[in-house]
Formats: C-alpha cells, structure tokens, sequence
C-alpha cells in the first residue's frame, strides 16, 4: 500500500522562482512541508536520513537525492513510501555538507555549482552506504533510486556496481559514456514526455540502445504529459490531470523494487 496522499500532509504551494533572468529549468515543484517518519544518522563521513519498515526486512533501497538536496521534504517522503512499502530506505547526503542547489540561483552558474558534485563521482560514499548496510543493519539485497541529478548517479551505480540487485532512475541519464548501456542489474527508467531537462530523442536512443545491447532486464517508460520532476515533486491533490501518471509511477517504481529485490 502507498504511503498516504498528500493532501493528508501540511504543504506548502509552489515555489516560484525568483530570478527571473536565468531560471532554473529544474523546477523544486510544489515543495512539502514534511517532516518524516524516520531519523538522520552518521555513516563515517555521510549524513543520511534512514527510514525502517514495521518488520525485520533483509531488503533495501539506497534514495539519491536531485539537485536540492537530502533533506528535501518530497524526497523524504519518497523514502519513507518505500520503507512502507517493506523496504529498509536509506537517502545518504552524497553532496558530503556541500550546500545543494537553491532555486533561487542563476541557471547561467550551475556548471560551476555542479563542479565538486558530479553524479558519476559518488563510488567512495556508495561504499560506504552499502557496508553500512551490510554489517550494521544486516541487509543481504539492496536495490537504488534516485531522482534527477539522482537518476544519473543511478543510472551511474548500476553500470559499475553489480551487487545492486535493482535500480529505478527517475528521469536521470547518462549521456556521455560509451558503456553506459552495459547495465549490470534490471534497471526501470521512468521519464515525461513534456521534460524540458532530458529531450525525448535522447530517451528513445536509450530505449533503442539498451534493446541492442542490454543483457538484463529494462524497461524505459515515458509518461505522456508530464514533466521534470513528476513522481517526487508534484502534488496530486493539487494536480488533478497529472494524479493518475504520479501514481501509476510511483507504483511502477514499487513494483520493479518488489520484482527484483
């Protein structure tokens, strides 16, 4: 069962941008006042927020963040909807205390901001999050989700981490490696149609790409209508055209989880 809707949360209304100039493309949505189900705890150098199912589970799934950060309040509650779900979750700072994106910031400086926290560039915090996994929580398969910049960082695991039973990457792709078809665990990429972020020609090269050369199961999904940041950062209280897209995504990423972790 999903974890509750959100009318039944406290929210706040969307946020608007308040640089006009040079926006964001990356829209935070309409932003949650959502304080969580679980606790933030200290895994060597990383901060995390961890949510544990009602029973013992050997299952779990590792949440990368997008471009605004950890504690994002649609990001917790995406977390905690999988811990309902059975899943021991897990969204680990992979910005290591750097300050993540504010919306209110000048597109024109975001390859600079992006400098230190390239998503390909997380195997060190990883390893960490999966030993923690590992010997303090007793988990044996672990799966990753992630949103956005962590999408990519997804995308990113499951090419070179093959213990990772699973991965969903919610619109977030690789687009300049030449192995980056070279899928090691069945991977769901869940995209919009309507993306301003990721153009459609570059999902339906992937889609072709993976079908070439793929050795594992996939499944690349767009939502007709729908736009960058759908699943975690729309409200479908207050979106009712978009409210059967959200929720069938966010049961499609449930189910993938169930079927292969």
């Amino acid at each position: 069962m999903l974890l509750r809707n959100y009318q039944q949360i406290k929210q706040t209304s969307t946020f608007k941008m308040a640089n006009e100039a040079a926006p964001c493309p990356c829209d935070i949505g309409d932003k949650m006042d959502y304080g969580g189900r679980g606790k933030e705890v200290q895994i060597e150098h990383i901060n995390a927020y961890l949510t544990k199912p009602s029973v013992k589970t050997e299952k779990a799934v590792i949440v990368i963040q997008d471009i605004f950060g950890w504690r994002l309040p649609n990001t917790r509650y995406m977390t905690d909807m999988l811990a309902q779900n059975g899943f021991m979750a897990i969204c680990p700072d992979f910005f290591v205390g750097k300050d993540p994106w504010n919306p209110t910031n000048d597109w024109s400086t975001f390859q600079e901001w992006l400098k230190d926290k390239q998503p390909t560039k997380i195997n060190k915090e990883a390893d960490v999050v999966l030993k923690y996994l590992k010997e303090q929580c007793n988990v044996t398969k672990i799966a990753v989700i992630g949103f956005c910049w962590g999408g990519v960082a997804t995308h990113h695991l499951i090419l070179h981490c093959p213990e990772l039973k699973a991965g969903v990457s919610v619109y977030g792709i690789i687009r300049d490696s030449e192995h980056r078809y070279n899928l090691h665990s069945p991977t769901l990429f869940i995209f919009g149609e309507n993306d301003s972020v990721i153009p459609l020609d570059q999902v339906t090269t992937l889609q072709k790409k993976l079908q070439e050369s793929c050795s594992v199961d996939f499944n690349v999904k767009i939502f007709p209508g729908q736009t960058h940041g759908f699943v975690h950062r729309k409200r479908e209280d207050v979106n009712p055209k978009d409210k059967p897209f959200i929720e069938e995504a966010r049961t499609d990423l449930l189910n993938w989880l169930k079927k292969y972790v």
